[in-house]
């Protein structure tokens, strides 16, 4: 029978490639201790039923208690507000999900740096002292108290009450004197529901922090870059799979701009076009921030192309020479042909391996792995460019199309 692991607040992680940018931190300890969570980070689910039935039903609620739910005399009634809704009952709920996803992805990020040989034994020791680091502020309970004292600090009674709040009246409160007077459930929005969705936001841009800062420090050690790999990162092609890890976390993103330009085309009169500049701003930084830690290890793939060059220029020198020598220059041996000798497939495999060289790329990543974050991104904002046109058109010009 196997004995029970104990329940303890730290797992135990003491083989690099187990490490993980999700488990770890008060509140996953917290979600553990909660049974909303196990030691893999699994039940989703339930944290995402619970932080909704917390940050959103409430607000429900009190809406209808104070009949603003559906109309009741404001211009922003609460099953209208559609920024608020999807970001509870949308993108929170996706924010948990990434969770889950980033953790089976890239716990294998470092085994695969250990596995193919990139990390060179005499360097072992610094690229362990970098996984620790990576730990110890993953689960660093001072960092997720500061997160939280910014939430209240900045992100609610800041941000949210100057910057993002619509200048109608609506179902969280109204701009009297020149000031926000909240509604019941407008403060329920402020105590609760906004600092809870603003923390698991903070907290994955700290993720992110760390995971970058755990690239820069494994770039400051002299890898075993293989010119020839045929990924033609030298062997670092791996990383571009944060695309598929991160699609989750840059949706939810997607969700929010879309939820906050949603309720200023339809309450304040604005127009998808107005926008522009806040939707590529958006898609520039979730690029910046998922792709822009890869780029540290570009000198070293500069230098991998370099030395590549040079040496697999002089390896290659002697087979074309012996090659033009034998037969263009000489002549072969009686009875040999040169459709299919090992001549040219030797001189054929050196041009391929050149090649590769040749088109290294100094980025871990190509222009298809920014596009997918970009359409990633992108994709909640699709419905509303219904909004620039009517059904009606759209059917007129499908038909002018294909007609």
């Amino acid at each position: 029978m196997t004995p029970a692991t104990p329940d303890t607040d730290e797992l135990p992680e003491l083989d690099p490639a187990d490490f993980s940018l999700v488990l770890g931190g008060p509140l996953f300890q917290l979600w553990r201790r909660s049974r909303l969570s196990d030691h893999e980070g699994n039940l989703p689910h339930r944290r995402a039923f619970v932080a909704v039935l917390l940050a959103w039903l409430p607000l429900l609620l009190l809406s209808f208690a104070e009949g603003h739910a559906w109309g009741g005399g404001v211009e922003l009634a609460f099953l209208e507000d559609l920024e608020l809704n999807a970001r509870l009952l949308v993108a929170l709920p996706l924010l948990i999900l990434a969770e889950v996803v980033v953790h089976r992805r890239m716990r294998l990020v470092a085994r695969q740096f250990l596995e193919d040989g990139l990390i060179p034994d005499a360097a072992r020791a610094q690229f362990d002292r970098a996984i620790a680091s990576a730990r110890r502020l993953r689960n660093s309970v001072v960092a997720e108290v500061l997160l939280v004292a910014l939430v209240y600090g900045i992100g609610v009674f800041v941000v949210w009450r100057t910057r993002l709040t619509l200048d109608v009246s609506s179902w969280y409160g109204g701009v009297a004197t020149g000031r926000l007077d909240l509604t019941l459930a407008g403060w329920w929005l402020a105590c609760v529901s906004l600092p809870l969705f603003q923390f698991l936001l903070l907290r994955w841009y700290f993720r992110l922090f760390i995971w970058a800062r755990f690239l820069w420090q494994v770039s400051r050690i002299r890898l075993r870059l293989i010119p020839t790999h045929p990924d033609r990162c030298g062997g670092l092609g791996f990383l571009s799979l944060v695309r598929v890890a991160f699609a989750p976390f840059l949706f939810a993103q997607g969700v929010l701009l879309a939820g906050m330009i949603a309720d200023r085309i339809f309450f304040g009169g604005a127009t998808l076009l107005e926008f522009e500049v806040e939707i590529l701003g958006v898609v520039a930084l979730m690029v910046c921030v998922i792709l822009g830690p890869l780029c540290v290890f570009s000198p070293q793939l500069e230098a991998a192309e370099n030395r590549g060059r040079r040496e697999y220029g002089t390896l290659a020198q002697p087979p074309p020479r012996e090659f033009d020598q034998k037969w263009l220059r000489g002549g072969p041996a009686p009875g040999e042909v040169l459709l299919g000798s090992a001549d040219i497939r030797s001189l054929a495999e050196m041009g391929s391996s050149f090649e590769i060289v040749e088109n290294m790329r100094w980025a871990p990543f190509t222009l298809k792995t920014v596009l997918h974050l970009a359409v990633t991104t992108l994709l909640p904002l699709l419905p509303l460019t219904l909004t620039m046109f009517s059904a009606q058109q759209l059917i007129e010009r499908l038909v002018h199309v294909l007609i």
